[in-house]
Protein backbone atom coordinates (compact mmCIF):
# COMPACT_ATOMS: atom_id res chain seq x y z
CA UNK A 1 0.00 0.00 0.00
CA UNK A 2 1.37 3.34 -1.05
CA UNK A 3 -0.72 5.65 1.20
CA UNK A 4 -1.70 5.35 4.60
CA UNK A 5 -3.97 7.55 6.92
CA UNK A 6 -4.12 7.99 10.63
CA UNK A 7 -5.83 10.31 13.32
CA UNK A 8 -4.71 10.80 16.57
CA UNK A 9 -6.25 12.80 19.55
CA UNK A 10 -4.81 13.71 23.35
CA UNK A 11 -6.86 15.11 26.35
CA UNK A 12 -5.37 17.38 28.85
CA UNK A 13 -6.26 19.16 32.04
CA UNK A 14 -5.48 22.94 33.20
CA UNK A 15 -2.75 23.24 35.77
CA UNK A 16 -1.57 26.37 37.32
CA UNK A 17 2.02 26.07 37.71
CA UNK A 18 2.04 25.14 34.25
CA UNK A 19 3.46 26.12 31.11
CA UNK A 20 1.21 26.07 27.94
CA UNK A 21 2.76 24.36 24.60
CA UNK A 22 0.69 24.21 22.28
CA UNK A 23 2.15 22.65 18.56
CA UNK A 24 5.95 23.34 20.08
CA UNK A 25 5.20 26.84 20.66
CA UNK A 26 4.96 28.52 24.23
CA UNK A 27 1.85 30.23 24.20
CA UNK A 28 0.86 32.90 27.26
CA UNK A 29 -1.79 31.79 29.17
CA UNK A 30 -2.46 31.65 33.08
CA UNK A 31 -2.86 27.92 32.93
CA UNK A 32 -0.97 25.13 31.60
CA UNK A 33 -1.49 21.82 30.59
CA UNK A 34 -0.39 18.91 33.17
CA UNK A 35 0.96 15.80 32.07
CA UNK A 36 4.37 13.84 32.51
CA UNK A 37 5.91 15.37 29.52
CA UNK A 38 5.41 19.09 28.43
CA UNK A 39 1.68 18.05 27.75
CA UNK A 40 1.24 19.71 24.35
CA UNK A 41 -1.86 18.26 23.15
CA UNK A 42 -1.27 19.01 19.49
CA UNK A 43 1.84 17.25 18.94
CA UNK A 44 0.71 14.27 21.23
CA UNK A 45 -2.13 14.05 19.06
CA UNK A 46 -0.14 14.03 15.39
CA UNK A 47 2.18 11.62 17.45
CA UNK A 48 -0.89 9.40 17.99
CA UNK A 49 -1.70 10.07 13.98
CA UNK A 50 1.64 9.40 12.63
CA UNK A 51 2.10 6.14 14.64
CA UNK A 52 -1.36 4.94 14.19
CA UNK A 53 -1.01 5.37 10.41
CA UNK A 54 1.42 2.74 10.42
CA UNK A 55 0.35 0.59 13.03
CA UNK A 56 2.59 1.01 15.67
CA UNK A 57 0.36 2.13 18.69
CA UNK A 58 0.27 4.84 20.81
CA UNK A 59 2.63 7.98 22.33
CA UNK A 60 2.21 5.81 25.23
CA UNK A 61 3.50 2.88 24.20
CA UNK A 62 6.45 4.57 22.66
CA UNK A 63 7.01 7.50 25.58
CA UNK A 64 5.37 5.76 28.80
CA UNK A 65 4.40 8.39 30.97
CA UNK A 66 5.59 6.03 33.77
CA UNK A 67 9.36 6.29 32.48
CA UNK A 68 11.65 9.03 34.23
CA UNK A 69 13.12 9.48 30.84
CA UNK A 70 10.06 11.49 29.70
CA UNK A 71 9.15 13.78 32.38
CA UNK A 72 8.64 17.47 31.50
CA UNK A 73 10.32 16.27 28.17
CA UNK A 74 9.88 18.96 25.13
CA UNK A 75 7.19 16.94 22.95
CA UNK A 76 8.94 18.25 19.26
CA UNK A 77 11.17 15.93 20.86
CA UNK A 78 8.41 13.36 20.58
CA UNK A 79 7.87 14.33 17.62
CA UNK A 80 11.34 13.92 16.39
CA UNK A 81 11.34 10.61 17.54
CA UNK A 82 8.27 9.62 16.26
CA UNK A 83 8.95 11.06 12.44
CA UNK A 84 12.20 8.75 13.08
CA UNK A 85 10.22 5.44 12.92
CA UNK A 86 8.04 6.65 10.23
CA UNK A 87 10.99 7.15 8.03
CA UNK A 88 12.25 4.11 9.44
CA UNK A 89 9.20 2.40 7.73
CA UNK A 90 9.99 4.16 4.46
CA UNK A 91 6.80 6.36 4.79
CA UNK A 92 7.14 10.12 4.64
CA UNK A 93 4.37 12.84 5.79
CA UNK A 94 2.19 14.19 2.58
CA UNK A 95 -0.10 16.46 4.99
CA UNK A 96 -1.29 17.22 8.51
CA UNK A 97 -5.25 18.24 9.16
CA UNK A 98 -5.71 19.29 12.86
CA UNK A 99 -8.05 20.62 15.86
CA UNK A 100 -7.60 22.22 18.65
CA UNK A 101 -10.44 22.50 20.94
CA UNK A 102 -9.93 25.38 23.83
CA UNK A 103 -12.19 27.77 25.30
CA UNK A 104 -9.27 29.94 26.17
CA UNK A 105 -6.89 31.25 25.14
CA UNK A 106 -7.44 32.41 21.25
CA UNK A 107 -4.33 30.53 19.35
CA UNK A 108 -5.05 32.09 16.03
CA UNK A 109 -1.96 34.13 15.66
CA UNK A 110 0.47 31.80 17.38
CA UNK A 111 -0.87 29.46 14.36
CA UNK A 112 2.05 29.88 11.38
CA UNK A 113 4.83 29.75 14.14
CA UNK A 114 2.67 26.66 15.21
CA UNK A 115 2.89 25.28 11.34
CA UNK A 116 6.50 26.20 11.25
CA UNK A 117 7.75 24.51 13.42
CA UNK A 118 5.46 20.96 13.17
CA UNK A 119 6.60 21.32 9.02
CA UNK A 120 9.88 21.65 10.05
CA UNK A 121 10.04 18.26 12.01
CA UNK A 122 8.20 16.51 9.34
CA UNK A 123 10.12 18.20 6.52
CA UNK A 124 6.68 19.34 4.51
CA UNK A 125 5.64 22.99 3.89
CA UNK A 126 3.90 25.04 6.02
CA UNK A 127 1.33 24.80 3.78
CA UNK A 128 0.92 20.87 4.46
CA UNK A 129 -0.21 21.78 8.34
CA UNK A 130 -3.62 22.72 8.78
CA UNK A 131 -4.19 23.80 12.10
CA UNK A 132 -7.39 25.11 13.07
CA UNK A 133 -9.12 26.03 16.46
CA UNK A 134 -12.96 25.93 18.26
CA UNK A 135 -14.18 26.33 21.50
CA UNK A 136 -17.02 23.94 23.07
CA UNK A 137 -19.11 27.35 23.53
CA UNK A 138 -18.57 27.28 27.30
CA UNK A 139 -19.89 23.68 27.17
CA UNK A 140 -18.06 20.96 29.31
CA UNK A 141 -15.27 20.93 31.20
CA UNK A 142 -13.51 22.49 27.73
CA UNK A 143 -15.67 25.40 28.00
CA UNK A 144 -15.41 25.79 32.11
CA UNK A 145 -11.56 25.99 31.12
CA UNK A 146 -10.51 22.40 32.53
CA UNK A 147 -8.46 21.23 29.80
CA UNK A 148 -7.79 20.94 25.95
CA UNK A 149 -7.77 18.86 23.49
CA UNK A 150 -6.58 18.03 19.90
CA UNK A 151 -6.83 15.83 16.92
CA UNK A 152 -5.36 15.21 13.98
CA UNK A 153 -5.08 13.03 10.78
CA UNK A 154 -2.50 12.42 9.05
CA UNK A 155 -1.49 11.29 5.40
CA UNK A 156 1.82 9.12 4.58
CA UNK A 157 3.30 8.48 1.51
CA UNK A 158 5.41 5.44 0.86
CA UNK A 159 9.00 6.60 -0.35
Amino acid sequence: MSYRIGSGIDFHQFATGRDLWIGGIKIPHHKGALGHSDADVLLHAICDALLGALGLGDIGVHFPNNDPRYKDIDSKILLKETMQLISEKGYQVVNVDSSLCLQEPKIKKFVPAMQETIAGILAVATADISIKATTTEEMGAIGREEGLMAMATVLLQKV
